[in-house]
């Protein structure tokens, strides 16, 4: 059976926890699925926290993905002008299954219109400033993760962590979704519409 494709998002100033959080939830599907780490070019890309990451492949490859995951990051500032970045997120997302963000990585999507008449949250800290990138989005304020249609929209940071163990559990089931968090010895939070961060 074909491993589950995933493709992660990464620009300069990408937030560490937005991607490797989810991932290695995704991870522990072993060969469940195969993750490539994506930016404009490949090569090193660094994070908002000063670390480095390797994108393997670039967002201009022909690749076909079943997930796409866009992080936030305060380098989500800049590439929401980046306009041949929206223009590959919209590319890619066009053909995926899920489209996931994290954190401010919904102002990407809000900024490529993918997220226009829709639902969708993002951190509560920076909320003002991401709903401004998608004035037709129907912003949700109070939610740690929302779901229309194939896009996944999570609150900030660790939610990121949340939303990607719902989607194990859409993709692969309950048991899978268990054991991930499990392994991981991460407390899920199943419940969508808890948002402690809210207030």
């Amino acid at each position: 059976m074909k491993p589950f494709q995933i493709g992660a998002v990464l620009f300069p100033g990408f937030e560490l926890l937005d991607v490797f959080g989810p991932l290695e939830l995704f991870a522990m599907l072993d060969d469940r699925v195969s993750i490539t780490m994506l930016a404009q070019t490949a090569g090193e890309v660094v994070s908002a926290q000063g670390p480095r990451a390797i994108a393997d492949a670039s967002l201009a490859d022909a690749a076909r993905y079943d997930l796409i995951l866009v992080p936030g990051g305060i380098g989500t500032r800049k590439a929401v002008q980046d306009e041949r970045l929206i223009a590959q997120l919209i590319s890619h997302s066009e053909a995926v299954r899920y489209v996931t963000s994290v954190c401010t990585g919904a102002s990407l999507l809000a900024r490529a219109g993918l997220l226009d008449d829709r639902e969708a949250t993002t951190n509560k800290l920076v909320f003002d400033w991401v709903t401004t990138q998608g004035p037709r989005v129907r912003w949700v304020r109070r939610a740690r993760w929302v779901v229309d249609g194939k896009f996944w929209t999570s609150s900030g940071v660790t939610a990121g962590m949340d939303v990607a163990l719902a989607i194990i559990q859409h993709a692969f089931g309950r048991e899978a979704a268990e054991d991930s968090a499990r392994k991981a010895e991460y407390v899920w939070n199943e419940d969508s519409t808890h948002d402690p961060f809210a207030s």
